[in-house]
């Protein structure tokens, strides 16, 4: 394969073009295609990233699509995190067979002796389901359940979301639907089509393939390195806030060497050690990453509140408003002295 050194200015632009954030995305599920996954995450300050990174691409749209793709259509699944499309599923399929089998990681063999240790709960699990499911996880109960001494901070002392997480990651039981914010889970076997069984290093090849294409450019010793398939061209003039866990700045390292723009995420920091905010957003317009704000919706008041602004934010209203529209939210207020006025909602 030829490689394609481009300069820095060529590389932004392919960057920002590769990820769909020139303005060319034009639905929901072709934008999970083109990107090859969604990351998962219950934070919702603004509004969780597996709806908030398409938002960054499509404008205002409507978020009840991406359940139904889900879960009506099953156009794309659920699987240790990430949405995936279901054509991606024999990909995902290997890596789940290798979490099957791998104990090279701590964490990986702790979970094998977790599983053999409590065999007999793991075969009342997985009958539960294969009779009743889908189930949510304080269904699956039981008497042979086990418990922590210690609480963990995702699930307490309950070990049945344990359980039920390192099936999932070895492929055995899958998300089959939400309950509110509860997952439901059922059989694998029962929920997912048949497909072809592809080789662990094939999928390999074909992931990285496919992140480098989304990605557009990658950094190597030699500069930046192009994808074959990858499009220059002047980046229309477009304004938008970025997730921080939005693909184009996730690797922060790539993205201060390709936009000369250090971003931290800085929610794990004390406070008073912070230099910005508790969930700030990057401000990306045309191909420049320009600035950062920090919005929080407060959704009993139906309020897309502006706790602060840094950097370039001339055009930071223009985000603003088409991120409280696609909210929903009745008024924008603005609570940091240092922030510039921002338009009413609309």
């Amino acid at each position: 394969m030829a490689v394609t050194i481009v300069s820095v200015e060529e590389a932004r632009r392919i960057a920002v073009r590769a990820q769909l954030l020139d303005g060319s995305a034009t639905n929901l599920l072709e934008t999970v295609r083109a990107l090859g996954f969604l990351q998962i995450d219950p934070i919702a300050t603004v509004s969780p990233p597996q709806y908030l990174v398409p938002w960054s691409r499509l404008g205002p749209y409507d978020a009840a699509e991406l359940d139904r793709l889900l879960w009506d259509e099953k156009k794309l699944f659920e699987w240790n995190a990430y949405i995936w499309p279901i054509e991606d599923l024999p990909v995902v399929r290997a890596h789940m067979r290798r979490r099957a089998r791998s104990r090279h990681y701590t964490h990986e063999r702790r979970g094998h002796e977790f599983l053999k240790t409590h065999a007999r709960f793991k075969r009342y699990l997985l009958r539960e389901l294969e009779q009743n499911g889908p189930m949510l996880s304080r269904e699956l109960e039981h008497s042979s359940a086990p418990r922590s001494l210690e609480a963990h901070r995702w699930w307490g002392s309950r070990q049945v979301p344990l359980m039920l997480e390192i099936l999932h990651v070895h492929g055995v039981v899958a998300v089959a639907g939400r309950r509110g914010k509860q997952r439901l889970w059922d059989l694998s076997e029962r929920f997912f089509p048949e497909t072809e069984t592809m080789p662990a290093r094939e999928a390999d090849a074909l992931l990285a393939e496919r992140r480098f294409r989304a990605l557009g450019v990658r950094h190597t010793k030699a500069g930046w390195v192009a994808h074959p398939s990858a499009t220059d061209g002047a980046v229309p003039d477009r304004v938008t806030l970025l997730s921080p866990f939005d693909r184009l700045i996730h690797d922060r390292d790539r993205a201060e060497a390709l936009f000369g723009f250090h971003y931290r995420l800085e929610m794990y920091v004390p406070k008073a050690k912070r230099e910005y905010g508790y969930y700030v957003l990057p401000l990306l317009a045309g191909d420049q990453l320009v600035g950062r704000a920090e919005p929080h919706f407060d959704r009993r008041t139906g309020t897309l509140e502006l706790l602060g602004a840094w950097g370039d934010t001339s055009r930071l209203d223009e985000a603003i408003s088409s991120l409280a529209a696609w909210l929903g939210a009745d008024r924008i207020r603005s609570i940091s002295s240092g922030t510039p006025p921002v338009a009413s909602a609309p």
